[in-house]
């Protein structure tokens, strides 16, 4: 099939992404899980579902070319689908990538059009950053595996029906290999989920622990005890998908939310303040650039690399300016709001919430490691435990 499109395809396409999209969107939607399922349902129903996916796995069957015309016509219009972003920005393209026929004719067109929702279950309370130190074990038994151990801080885990789950099938290898990968079914017995409490209000994460989970031999998601290859692979796609959010043109969304708090509080003037406006303004678009060559070699059929992590980063490094400039110009309305104000609301959950973004799909630090050693060819650090049999390591709680 090919790649590219003629203007007047681009435009005909582009018409009608706009033209549904003016009849299905809802400003203050975009973190909304129920809205999101509907608005996706009803995406899928007009063709514009999973673009790129072939249609005898539920996708639209078309190219990426018009991926990419629906992200810029997308940018016009309130986001409806920001809950959605781990399920198909990270789950659908793992299960593209590397399950079996069977698998990706069995769970991606309900992925693609929401009627199941995924998350992605790698940390542990002893394996955060070090991901390959994660303790949960999977032990097989005829024609099931038993999941045993525990997950923390996944995103979303309440209300999916669907995990990427990574555990150790082989303890006698070291901590980076013996790690497989499992589709597992969240109302399986054995499987509790506890939700935490965020200072916004909110339950984003949960805790989730595994008793004697049984998960059927065919959900074994790629090659057995290769998991940590997939493992990285959806880590790419994670930072592709947090540091590419909206990538269809460049913009500056909190540029843009910033001037109306400075124009409502009388400072736009301010010589100061259109300094800092003026950052943001930079930093955002240098980011949405950087996002659009990441989009860009991803249409030309390479898969996510490190660079990825410059978007990731960059995005937390955006968020804490915001945060810095948010405080200056609303003061406390930029962490507390009364009463229905949503533009209040709006500013003070998405200033809450930014302090999550140097730790959400990896720190900021474990960003700039892989920048260095990945992307720019810097000398790695020395791993004295690349070779050591996991069982035999001090490693998180495993004493």
């Amino acid at each position: 099939m090919s790649t590219s499109l003629s203007p007047a395809d681009s435009e005909a396409f582009a018409d009608q992404v706009r033209t549904f999209l003016a009849a299905n969107t809802t400003v203050g939607k975009g973190r909304n899980i129920n809205a999101a399922r509907d608005f996706q349902g009803r995406l899928a129903g007009a063709g514009l579902a999973g673009i790129p996916y072939p249609s005898e796995y539920g996708g639209a069957g078309l190219t990426l070319e018009h991926e990419k015309v629906f992200r810029q016509v997308a940018q016009e219009f309130p986001m409806m689908t920001g809950e959605l972003v781990i399920s198909h920005g990270m789950c659908l393209p793992v299960l593209n990538e590397f399950g079996t026929d069977e698998q990706k004719r069995k769970y991606m067109p309900d992925n693609i059009a929401a009627r199941t929702i995924w998350c992605q279950m790698f940390s542990e309370p002893g394996a955060g950053s070090d991901v390959a130190s994660l303790q949960m074990r999977a032990e097989r038994d005829g024609d099931e595996w038993i999941l045993n151990g525990q997950k923390v801080w996944t995103t979303l885990a309440h209300v999916s029906d669907y995990g990427i789950v990574i555990a150790r099938t082989d303890p006698d290898q070291p901590k980076h290999a013996g790690i497989s990968m499992f589709i597992v079914d969240l109302r399986t017995d054995g499987v509790e989920i506890r939700p935490i409490h965020q200072i916004d209000g909110g339950s984003h994460f949960n805790e989730v622990f595994f008793t004697d989970v049984r998960v059927p031999a065919a959900d074994l998601l790629g090659e057995m005890n290769n998991g940590w290859r997939q493992a990285t692979a959806m880590l790419m796609y994670e930072r592709v998908a947090i540091g590419s959010i909206g990538a269809g043109k460049v913009a500056q969304p909190m540029y843009d939310m910033l001037v109306k708090w400075a124009r409502q509080s009388g400072v736009i003037d301010d010589a100061v303040v259109r300094d800092e406006l003026m950052q943001m303004y930079i930093m955002e678009s240098t980011k949405s650039m950087v996002a659009m060559r990441s989009r860009a070699e991803m249409k030309a059929g390479k898969a996510p690399g490190p660079g990825g992590s410059l978007g990731k980063l960059y995005s937390s490094i955006i968020a804490r300016r915001f945060r810095a400039i948010a405080q200056n110009i609303a003061g406390p309305a930029s962490v507390a709001w009364e009463g229905t104000d949503s533009a209040e609301e709006l500013l003070s959950s998405t200033m809450l919430n930014s302090l999550q973004a140097g730790i959400a799909g990896g720190t900021d630090e474990i960003q700039r490691n892989i920048i260095g050693d990945r992307v720019l060819g810097l000398p790695r650090d020395i791993a004295v435990d690349r070779d050591v049999a996991f069982k035999d390591l001090r490693v998180s709680t495993q004493r």
